[in-house]
């Protein structure tokens, strides 16, 4: 098991970048701890399958270092960084049978073929395949499959890291949140420092302790996933996390706060102080005000300080609704539980002030210094 550390990694797929559109990762400062269970989050093509083939030494960096335990590995092939990786399609010898299979790393290290039997054994257990070990890999389902990938990194009790490439891609949707959960068992077992690349935000979220998110080749915010769902620090998180993602609204500045239409929002002193003072410090910038559909309320009478809107549209989705509401000519979503009464062509809408985010040029602005 190891620290992983990337400083001021960046990586072009051109021999002669000119520009940072050159580029498929902006100068990575970032450390993943021994032993924690990790996602890296995005979409396609925001760099995270590349950052994991340089983490394991398929690709070399154009500039900066992989670090493990605080040593250098850039120059290391994939066999030497000690990394396992399991892919989006399994990778097995189908002519071999699963225990030749999980046994195949260890022979390979020369070990005694009383311990390669032990070691086996305990995996195939561990991955729900002891019934399946005399069975050629052929005969098996893909998620039988996956997991013989899976367990070939685990049988090796010496490596870095394990590495995971979009792993669920190709099983059975019912399967999946069996091999999530198993995933997680495991890594509470054995303790081994994971990472788990996936466009999937359920997926991170149930199998990694802290999420990466990644955004045109930059990590945009890492956190748990209740930082990235309660506390987004780019608008990229707010809009890719949640289902549906964030509202996010562009508000003009004001004196005592922020405004979009006929709406006006008053911000907290410090805060409202804060953006007076960056967009003097800038010249300006794009304001916009974030809050989740989870987060806004809705009511079917004039209710305190609420703002009147009209109903646009309503998804039933079984255990909850999304209602598509009209609030100072902009659309805002809101999230309603099965048991809550439904507005029909009027609502009174609330904001609550500790759910509202304020980002100047998309990214977070703190009421801090």
């Amino acid at each position: 098991m190891a620290e992983i550390r990337l400083r001021q990694l960046a990586h072009s797929y051109s021999r002669q970048p000119v520009s940072e559109a050159d580029y498929a990762l902006h100068a990575l400062e970032h450390v993943w701890e021994q032993g924690g269970a990790y996602a890296l989050l995005g979409p396609s093509g925001c760099g995270k399958s590349t950052l994991l083939n340089i983490i394991s030494g398929l690709l070399t960096p154009s500039h900066g270092e992989v670090l493990f335990d605080g040593k250098s590995v850039n120059q290391l092939s994939p066999q030497a960084r000690n990394i396992a990786q399991v892919f989006q399609f399994p990778v097995v010898y189908d002519t071999m049978t699963v225990f030749d299979n999980l046994a195949f790393p260890l022979r390979n290290q020369g070990l005694d073929e009383a311990r390669v039997q032990a070691r086996v054994e305990e995996i195939a257990e561990v991955l729900d395949l002891s019934a399946v070990l005399r069975k050629k890999a052929r005969n098996l389902s893909a998620d039988e499959k996956q997991k013989v990938s899976m367990g070939r990194g685990l049988v090796r009790d010496d490596v870095s890291a394990i590495l995971f490439d979009e792993p669920l891609t190709v099983i059975d949707p019912h399967l999946k949140w069996k091999l999530r959960r198993k995933l997680k068992q495991i890594h509470e077992q054995f303790n081994i420092t994971m990472i788990y690349v996936t466009h999937d935000q359920l997926e991170a979220s149930t199998f990694a302790d802290k999420i990466a998110v990644m955004h045109g080749g930059r990590i945009v915010q890492f956190g748990t996933p209740r930082e990235l769902f309660e506390r987004p620090r780019h608008t990229f998180v707010g809009y890719f996390i949640g289902s549906p993602g964030m509202n996010l609204i562009e508000v003009r500045a004001e004196a005592d706060g922020v405004a979009f239409g006929d709406i006006h929002l008053v911000l907290p002193g410090q805060l409202r102080e804060h953006l007076r003072e960056r967009l003097a410090a800038t010249g300006g910038g794009r304001l916009q005000v974030g809050i989740r559909p989870e987060f806004v309320q809705l009511w079917d009478s004039p209710f305190d300080d609420a703002y009147p809107a009209r109903v646009l549209d309503v998804e039933d989705l079984g255990t909850y609704r999304i209602v598509t509401l009209e609030l100072g000519g902009v659309a805002l979503k809101a999230r309603l539980g099965e048991d809550r009464p439904l507005p029909v062509a009027q609502a009174w809408v609330s904001l609550p002030a500790q759910w509202l985010m304020l980002y100047v040029d998309d990214v977070l602005l703190e009421a801090g210094p």
